[in-house]
């Protein structure tokens, strides 16, 4: 009865103070830490403090600390459930309050890639600020598909094969992958002609962060391990290694096809090319600002498809 009553205090806790749910429920998801202050765009050291702060208010211990990771206690997953509700309901009403917004102003939250972000989409970010300067846009670059149904963002554009199908938007072109390396790294070996060939040179690829990225499961299908030299989970910094010479690198079109130290060798490749999507929640599509984003990207990416389709 003890432990229900201060279950039920938390709960109450987490009505009143939202900060603290969405603490409590990313560690739920990751958990870890760092995990939790990647999603919250926080410091792992708050998000430990914050924790700590809720256990020693409440008098619960909700998780346990293990060398694995952050495992919830049996009273953490008695009170996941009940939390997990509070969350749908608060996410809910934040979405539902965000789309009756018909200002043309505030701030839109974009998650992308970081090559997408470097390669091309600045430009047409900068001409939508100047048609809409009252509109303050943060722009997440992770290879992680952010969860735009707990408003972890507001628009995802992100190659894809089947996006969640609660989300609304459209494909608007391929995005295509090659194999490229650098002029000096390629006067010293001889280019490979074919897939097979790529055994035979210093690879570059992803690490275990990126091991679902479908451009570096083929890359590991083709080469043995004992080829790769390099390792990022940033295909931006892959690119960065490609162009210093390091080796071969798996990389989208239109990051590379503009590099004069880069030339493609291979590609680009058939089953690497994927639909590139531009999605928001149903809940948004009525808000002025999205809908304004939304349009004009569509018209911009237009003008882009056949550079991402590595043509």
């Amino acid at each position: 009865m003890h432990n229900n009553s201060k279950f039920m205090q938390l709960e109450l806790a987490f009505l009143q103070n939202w900060d603290d749910l969405r603490f409590f429920l990313a560690i739920a998801r990751h958990g870890s830490l760092a995990g939790a202050a990647r999603e919250l765009q926080v410091n792992h050291s708050t998000v430990f403090r914050r924790l700590n702060a809720l256990e020693n208010a409440y008098g619960v211990r909700l998780f346990e600390r293990l060398p694995t990771g952050y495992v919830l206690t049996e009273g953490g997953e008695d009170l996941l459930e009940r939390a997990a509700r509070v969350g749908e309901l608060m996410d809910d009403l934040n979405r539902r309050l965000v789309g009756r917004d018909y200002r043309l102003s505030g701030t839109i939250r974009l998650t992308t890639t970081d090559t997408l972000a470097e390669s091309f989409l600045h430009l047409h970010l900068k001409r939508f600020h100047d048609l809409h300067p009252d509109i303050v846009l943060e722009v997440v670059t992770d290879n992680l598909f952010f969860d735009l149904s707990r408003r972890e963002a507001d628009v995802a554009l992100r190659p894809a094969d089947n996006p969640p199908e609660h989300l609304l938007g459209r494909e608007l072109a391929t995005v295509a992958w090659g194999v490229y390396g650098s002029i000096d790294y390629l006067a010293e070996r001889r280019a490979p002609r074919r897939k097979q060939d790529l055994a035979q040179h210093a690879i570059i690829s992803g690490d275990d962060s990126l091991a679902g990225v479908p451009a570096i499961r083929w890359l590991k299908s083709q080469v043995p391990e004992s080829a790769v030299i390099y390792r990022s989970s940033s295909f931006g910094v892959q690119f960065a290694a490609a162009k210093a010479g390091c080796g071969l690198a798996v990389l989208p079109c239109i990051l590379a096809d503009p590099s004069p130290e880069l030339t493609r060798v291979l590609g680009p490749i058939r089953d690497l090319a994927s639909g590139l999507w531009l999605l928001t929640h149903t809940d948004l599509r009525d808000t002025v600002r999205i809908r304004a984003f939304m349009e004009f990207m569509t018209e911009a990416i237009r003008g882009d498809r056949a550079r991402l389709a590595g043509s």
